[in-house]
């Protein structure tokens, strides 16, 4: 600390170190290590990162309170009310040993959001105690606890680096917990870096050459400084497109360094005078930066020899800023050191915590923690768009946002009475995808009302959130009803009648008051029926378990009802789920009347839709139930162009089962020399199931092409 903090407290520090051995006396960790080597190394963590002496007392101090018989009155008196306050902030909270794993996750995020809104210094902390955690992973026996700790990690923790701007830590933390979630994905992206690597690592070199050339001819000092794209994010982006490795043009890039930000232009305009620029491949983020202050010029352009080069162009304090987020902005000034508002101003980023605090929004909401869960990870992952109020006013959205997501970004009342939309001056209709620059007026009507088919007419946490608020007002017997009937089929496969028992020892286990409020609960997802179940008949046996907890294939006619709701459904209403687009929960879906039939069920993207465009009247808005997204089975169709070698079609259908998924058909056709095409009929859980066995599918050699099947 004392090599970049001169004001460091040697004294605090010491008796920090020692306070934390003392505490954790003989207490040791998974890999047989004492315990207190942990808090050890997230303080060296965190001075890599150059924090101040209250954070690295906190990182020496962060699991006294949990695991030892310290109380944040001891911290206060021994340390400082300061670090006391920080400590706890950190302090993981304990298990909930009756609610799932979900639950217990998503009301931790509630309280640590709290409290990282408070002080980002909380957050920092947090991150390195879960890297430090997540490089000893391996030491855990539990395959299952390891799992969980990697998906929660993934899930949460990576996202809330990326969010303060930390793209170091959300990087490694990506990499680690991708090695224990995914390993044969993973090696077979690394093998195909190797391959890929060997064949074309001269030849990086020379390019990296050649632009430093053209930019020294031009009197533009810079560094030019090669990248190749981590694991993890190549595997993201296989599930998030529908390519395949080849395809994939920005594997490697180019990250250019110069001196200041008139330098950053300078550079751009050599590079785009020296190489064609590639349509739609450039974003200004230092005009515009990210939510997380991160600021660069990317471009893309055909380089020497023709090849795809990406750019990044950047001053070192914004390369500073792009790695390390807020913490690159600690620093020693005037005789103290701390966090530098001034120098972040000066670098066009805001209060580093302004991130998180739209997550605290939707708290505000008195949405409940599973709500927040996914909220949250939405509100993390997802890039932006910049549009405009009709008073000039700019309003950041995620990407993709749509008219609603705007209405609650202004106000929360704007969007609860919001009937209608004008975008750049004409009327739109609510499921329009806003675009950067589109100025957005609202229409609104003279009451508050929820949109029936609101998860596809938004995208943001903020907008999500405040619209389950006002259902939460209109819904509640329709929960009930849902949670009733999931009640009495769960009971019935079971052999048994839920109006011949009593729900007394599942109102007493699950803290409700009344069996309306048990029903609620399970409609709404957040008590399984089976737990119900289990805790109504205790011996129950494994078989009749087994019955009651099996997932069941989503079937048309009366019963959907308890797959799918929304689009004003009344009971006796026979819904059908259309063989040309099978829509699976996951999927945004819609209804088509049909005249005596029922409702038609397709996917929002179905190609069967363009021939309804002009008949808005048949149309519906439909939402899946919790009850489909949690316990069903659903087959779809993929469609591959695989490589015509010896034992290739093994590897694929190794690949799917391995994925979780069941093969229920393949169709083999249009087989040439080189390739032939197939068609699987797969069973899956829902639709992120089956992008997720896409993107496995992708990372074969073996496999040109996969999509999703549609007739």
């Amino acid at each position: 600390m004392r090599a970049y903090d001169p004001s460091a407290d040697e004294a605090l520090l010491n008796r920090a170190y020692v306070y934390a051995m003392r505490m954790h006396g003989s207490q040791t960790r998974a890999s047989g290590d004492p315990y207190f080597a942990h808090p050890i190394e997230v303080a060296g963590i965190l001075t890599d990162y150059k924090l101040d002496t209250a954070t690295i007392v906190t990182a020496l101090l962060h699991d006294v309170i949990e695991d030892t018989e310290a109380k944040r009155e001891d911290i206060d008196r021994l340390f400082s009310p300061e670090i006391g306050e920080l400590v706890e902030g950190v302090t993981k909270l304990s298990r909930l040993e009756t609610t799932a794993d979900h639950k217990r996750q998503a009301e931790n995020l509630r309280k640590f959001i709290l409290a990282v809104s408070k002080d980002v210094r909380v957050l920092l902390v947090k991150l390195a105690d879960r890297l430090h955690n997540m490089r000893t992973l391996h030491f855990i026996a539990s395959a299952a606890k390891r799992e969980r700790i990697a998906r929660e990690t993934l899930d949460i923790y990576a996202p809330l680096a990326r969010s303060i701007g930390c793209h170091r830590i959300c990087s490694e933390l990506e990499e680690l917990a991708f090695a224990h979630l995914n390993p044969v994905a993973r090696d077979a992206i690394i093998r195909r870096l190797d391959s890929l690597r060997a064949r074309q690592g001269k030849s990086i070199a020379l390019v990296s050459e050649e632009i430093v050339q053209r930019l020294n001819e031009a009197e533009v000092p810079a560094r030019v400084l090669g990248r190749e794209k981590t694991p993890f994010s190549i595997w993201r982006k296989l599930q998030r497109k529908s390519v395949g490795f080849a395809q994939l043009s920005d594997i490697y890039a180019f990250r250019v360094i110069v001196d200041s930000e008139d330098d950053c232009y300078r550079a751009l305009g050599v590079i785009h005078r020296a190489w064609s620029m590639v349509p739609d491949r450039f974003k200004d983020l230092i005009s515009t930066p990210k939510r997380n202050n991160y600021r660069s010029i990317h471009t893309t352009v055909v380089g020497p020899r023709a090849a795809r080069i990406e750019l990044q162009i950047r001053t070192e304090l914004m390369d500073r800023v792009a790695e390390q987020g807020v913490a690159a902005h600690w620093r020693y000034k005037n005789e103290t050191y701390g966090f530098d508002p001034e120098e972040a101003e000066r670098e066009g980023g805001s209060d580093p915590l302004e991130n998180l605090r739209q997550l605290v929004q939707v708290l505000d909401q008195g949405g409940d923690a599973e709500d927040l869960l996914e909220h949250a990870k939405m509100e993390m992952f997802l890039d932006q768009v910049f549009v405009f109020t009709p008073k000039g006013k700019l309003i950041t959205l995620p990407a993709g946002a749509m008219p609603l997501d705007f209405a609650y970004a202004v106000h929360s009342d704007v969007g609860d009475t919001c009937i209608g939309v004008k975008v750049n001056g004409e009327l739109r209709p609510l499921r329009t995808s806003l675009q950067n620059g589109d100025v957005i007026e609202v229409i609104r009507g003279s009451k508050a009302a929820p949109p029936p088919d609101w998860r596809s007419l938004t995208v943001s946490g903020r907008a999500r959130s405040a619209i389950r608020r006002l259902i939460r007002l209109t819904e509640k017997e329709e929960f009930q009803r849902l949670g009733r009937s999931t009640l009495e089929q769960t009971f019935a496969r079971a052999g048994k009648n839920l109006a011949e028992v009593s729900l007394r020892p599942a109102l007493d286990r699950f803290a409700t008051q009344t069996d309306a409020e048990l029903m609620d609960a399970v409609g709404r997802g957040r008590i399984s029926p089976t737990q119900v179940l289990e805790t109504v008949f205790p011996g129950l046996k494994d078989t009749e378990r087994a019955a009651a907890s099996a997932r069941r294939r989503i079937e048309d006619g009366e019963t959907a009802h308890f797959y799918v709701r929304g689009g004003g459904l009344t009971p006796g209403v026979a819904l059908h789920f259309m063989p040309c687009c099978d829509p699976m929960p996951g999927d945004r879906i819609v209804g088509i009347v049909e005249k005596d039939k029922g409702l038609a069920v397709h996917t929002i993207d179905c190609p069967v839709l363009a021939a309804f465009e002009d008949h808005e009247e048949l149309w519906r808005d439909l939402q899946w139930t919790p009850e489909a997204e949690r316990n069903t089975l659903s087959d779809a169709s993929l469609k591959a162009t695989i490589r015509d070698a010896p034992g290739a079609l093994g590897q694929i259908c190794t690949i799917i089962g391995e994925a979780g998924g069941n093969i229920v058909g393949i169709n083999l056709r249009h087989r040439h020399s080189d390739f032939f095409d197939a068609d699987f009929r797969v069973e899956v859980k829902d639709a992120k199931h089956l992008t997720h066995i896409a993107a496995a599918l992708r990372a074969c050699p073996a496999v040109e092409t996969v999509d999703r099947a549609q007739s």
